[in-house]
């Protein structure tokens, strides 16, 4: 028996299906960044909504819901910060899009994701430090500064090579 897999009953609660990403979390190898894929539809979907202040009603509703949705999914699961629980991933993906659109192009949507990734993974300080926070809080966290490390790189890029 897979001692990473979750406790049979995890599969049957809602907060691990709903943190899990639908199950992606749950399913796929490197459940991050299939999970954070997730993100890029949900980025996508907040720029449609209308004027500059929906999207970010939108962006803090999901990371508010995402702390106790993520605190009870680890509780389930019975680890501090499980790999199938994705919603942190997804969730903050949108962010890195908040001074350059996502709309932008193909690049600006790959290039994003990338630096999301590249930021989640290696957590720069104060990421490290923030995903030690209690629960919910400490899964949430980190990953919505390297989204904002990932947004700031994403201008910078944007405006050297892509503003003309």
């Amino acid at each position: 028996m897979d001692p990473n897999a979750p406790p049979p009953h995890a599969r049957n609660s809602l907060a691990v299906w709903l943190a899990s990403g639908l199950g992606i979390g749950l399913l796929m190898p490197a459940p991050g960044t299939f999970g954070a894929i997730w993100g890029l539809p949900l980025a996508l979907l907040y720029a449609q909504l209308p004027g500059p202040f929906w999207p970010w009603v939108a962006a803090v509703a999901m990371l508010l819901l995402g702390v106790p949705l993520c605190d009870r999914a680890a509780r389930d699961l019975a680890r501090k910060d499980p790999g199938p629980v994705v919603w942190d991933e997804f969730s903050t993906v949108p962010l890195v899009f908040l001074f350059v659109p996502i709309t932008g192009g193909i690049w600006i949507a790959l290039i994003g994701f990338g630096l999301h990734r590249a930021f989640d993974i290696t957590k720069p300080w104060p990421c490290n430090w923030l995903e030690r926070l209690p629960g919910g809080w400490g899964i949430m966290a980190d990953d919505v500064v390297a989204s904002l490390y990932a947004a700031v790189v994403l201008w910078v890029i944007w405006y050297f090579a892509f503003s003309g």
